[in-house]
């Protein structure tokens, strides 16, 4: 079942900057779903589309339609889209730096009415162990790994049914990324929660998502099973780094994707 749809959606900003040019694409329900593109192809803008961010930026969708199970959700504001259930998680790790690690957990789960906060703690700890050690210190002095793990735990606190992802790998080191989707992968398939991933290592989102997408100049232009797009040779060229004869190559010399026609 099709949990979040997106249809032609095109986003402006300041009434001036159109940044998506009409794109569409599914989440199904329980799915990891990857977006990949380049710095500056609309990915991030696309996630704060779907959350709600855009209001908060002078921007807006000003063509096209998104869809939350069946209900169009593009004209909620933030509060009311994580309500429903579609928590971000923003990139660049934005903690409330002047609180403590257990006090951003708590936070998070304001959304919820009848949170049981004990129990949803001690959950996202089951998760993320490394955050019992430092639950009490002040979460601008936790390393880059810890506040990663600490925004997906208090995304987690407001019981997600689909958690945007936004370049969760980004500036971590090889073996922390590692630990991160393997924590990823468990959630998705211990809590059933649907992704929407967008990273630039397109590796390690094909590697543990069932579809992608891939976004150019603010347009999708190529889609398809996660172990079909891995295996492709534009992708390997352009994203992995590898020609057909296994030799690095660089962007320039990548061609064009051919472009993926709209949905009607």
């Amino acid at each position: 079942m099709t949990v979040l749809n997106l249809i032609n959606v095109e986003v402006m900003y300041a009434s001036a900057i159109l940044v998506l040019r009409g794109i569409s694409f599914k989440v199904e329900e329980g799915s990891i779903v990857a977006l990949l593109g380049s710095n500056g192809a609309g990915k991030t803008t696309t996630l704060k589309a779907i959350s709600g961010l855009l209001h908060t930026e002078l921007g807006e969708v000003t063509a096209g339609v998104i869809e939350y199970q069946g209900e169009r959700i593009d004209r909620f504001g933030p509060e009311e889209i994580a309500k429903k259930g579609i928590l971000q998680v923003m990139e660049g790790r934005p903690v409330l730096e002047h609180l403590t690690t257990e006090e951003n957990l708590i936070l998070g789960g304001y959304t919820q009415k009848k949170a049981d906060t004990k129990a949803d703690l001690a959950k996202v700890y089951e998760y993320f162990p490394r955050l019992v050690f430092v639950k009490h210190r002040t979460s601008g002095y936790l390393s880059g790994g810890e506040q990663q793990m600490l925004l997906i735990g208090r995304a987690m606190m407001g019981h997600p049914r689909i958690m945007l992802l936004d370049e969760p790998s980004m500036g971590l080191a090889p073996l922390v990324v590692q630990e991160i989707y393997q924590i990823i992968k468990r959630l998705h398939q211990e809590e059933k929660t649907g992704i929407l991933l967008v990273e630039q290592n397109a590796r390690a989102a094909l590697e543990i998502s069932e579809y992608g997408y891939v976004m150019e100049n603010g347009r999708i232009v190529l889609d398809g099973p996660s172990s079909t797009l891995i295996a492709n040779e534009d992708i390997q060229e352009f994203y992995l780094g590898l020609s057909a004869m296994g030799k690095r190559k660089s962007y320039r010399e990548v061609r064009h994707y051919k472009r993926r026609k709209r949905w009607l």
